[in-house]
C-alpha cells in the first residue's frame, strides 16, 4: 500500500469510497491538483490512473507520485474536458471511474504570481493554465454589458451593473493589471459589513470562472464521463459553489430517472436512465474536517453509478457569455 502525502483532498475518504476502486480498475483523477485523490486510489493495488490538470505547475509535481506507483499512474497536461480524448490517447476505450474536483486549487490560491486572491498582491492573471486571455485582459476588452453579466451570472453578484460601470470609468484613466486594484475599486462600489465575506469575492469568483471557461468545462467533462464509463462504472463530483453543484445535480437528475414524457409517445421515446443515483442528498464535511480546513465548508460531493443505457443526447449549451465571444467584442 503506498503511502499518504500530508496533502488531504477535501472529502477524500468519501470520495474514494463512492468511487469504489478494485484491482485492475482503471480511473481518471481529472482535476489532479496535489494528487490527493490519486494517492488514495493508488493505496487500492492493481488500480491504474490517468491525472489530468490543465496547470503544468500540477503535473510537475505530480511526477514524484508517477515514480513512486510504478507505472500505474499517467499524468497528462489537458484541461479535463477532454478526458475522452486523453483516454483515447493512452489506448483506454471504458473506465471503472471518474472524479472531479471542481475550482481552483489551494494551490494556485496561494500563489500570490496566479492572481486568484484578492488577499495576495499580484497580476490579474486568474489562469488555471498558462494560455489565453488573462482576467486582465477580460477587465481591459469587454463591454460594459458583458462585464456585468460575468460577473452577475458567475458571481451572483446583486451590484455586478454598479461594479462593470466602475471598472469601464476605471480603466479609461489607467489598466487594471494587479489584484489590489481591482479589489479596491470594487470595494468601493459593493459595501460590506463586519463579518461578512470580502466585496470583491464575487467579482474574484466570477472572472476567475469565466477566463478559465469552469461552467462550461464542467459541463462538456460530465458527459464525456457519461460515454466513458462502463455499466457499474462510477462518477464522483465534489463541488465548492451552487452554480457547479448546480450543473452536477440537474446532470445527475437528468440522466437518473425516466423522462415522465406524454401518455400520447410510444414508449421507445422514454428516456432510459443512464446512472443510478448514490447520494439522494450531497455529502458534506464533517465538522473535524471543516475545522481542519476551512476551504472544505462549502463543499458537496455527488456520486452516481453508470447503468448499461446509452448516454443521453447532450443539452443545448448555455446562453451565457463565452469567452471567445467576449474577447473578439462580439
Amino acid at each position: 500500500m503506498m503511502p499518504l502525502a500530508p496533502h488531504v483532498s477535501v472529502l477524500g475518504r468519501e470520495a474514494v469510497e463512492m468511487l469504489n476502486p478494485r484491482d485492475g480498475g482503471i480511473y481518471v483523477d481529472a482535476t489532479f491538483g496535489a494528487g490527493g485523490y490519486s494517492r488514495l486510489i493508488l493505496a487500492v493495488p492493481g488500480t491504474r490512473i490517468i491525472g489530468i490538470d490543465r496547470d503544468r505547475s500540477a503535473i510537475a509535481g505530480g511526477f514524484d507520485l508517477v515514480d513512486r506507483a510504478d507505472g500505474r499512474l499517467t499524468l497528462v497536461e489537458d484541461r479535463f474536458s477532454n478526458l475522452a480524448d486523453v483516454c483515447a490517447a493512452q489506448g483506454v476505450e471504458t473506465i471503472d471511474g471518474v472524479v472531479m474536483d471542481i475550482g481552483v486549487s489551494s494551490m494556485q490560491l496561494d500563489q500570490a504570481a496566479r492572481g486568484f486572491s484578492f488577499r495576495l498582491a499580484g497580476p490579474l492573471d486568474m489562469r488555471m493554465g498558462h494560455a489565453g486571455p488573462t482576467a486582465a485582459d477580460v477587465i481591459a476588452t469587454a463591454s460594459e454589458r458583458d462585464l456585468a453579466d460575468i460577473i452577475y451570472l458567475f458571481g451572483e453578484e446583486r451590484h455586478s451593473r454598479a461594479v462593470a460601470r466602475a471598472i469601464v470609468a476605471a480603466r479609461k484613466e489607467a489598466p487594471i493589471t494587479t489584484t489590489q486594484a481591482l479589489a479596491d475599486l470594487v470595494a468601493r462600489v459593493v459595501r460590506s459589513k463586519p463579518n461578512e465575506i470580502h466585496p470583491a469575492t464575487r467579482t474574484f469568483q466570477a472572472l476567475r470562472i469565466f477566463v478559465n471557461e469552469e461552467l462550461d468545462e464542467l459541463q462538456q467533462a460530465l458527459s464525456a464521463a457519461e460515454r466513458l464509463l462502463r455499466a457499474g462504472g462510477r462518477l464522483v463530483v465534489i463541488s465548492f459553489h451552487s452554480l457547479e453543484d448546480r450543473i452536477v445535480k440537474n446532470f445527475f437528475a437528468e440522466r437518473g430517472k425516466a423522462a415522465s414524457g406524454s401518455r400520447h409517445l410510444p414508449a421507445v421515446a422514454q428516456a432510459v436512465p443512464s446512472f443510478k443515483i448514490l447520494t439522494k442528498r450531497p455529502l458534506i464535511p464533517s465538522e473535524d474536517e471543516i475545522a481542519a480546513n476551512p476551504r472544505a465548508r462549502s463543499a458537496k460531493l455527488r456520486a452516481a453509478e453508470r447503468t448499461d443505457a446509452p448516454p443521453h443526447a447532450e443539452g443545448t449549451p448555455p446562453s451565457w457569455p463565452t469567452l471567445e465571444r467576449v474577447m473578439r467584442g462580439g
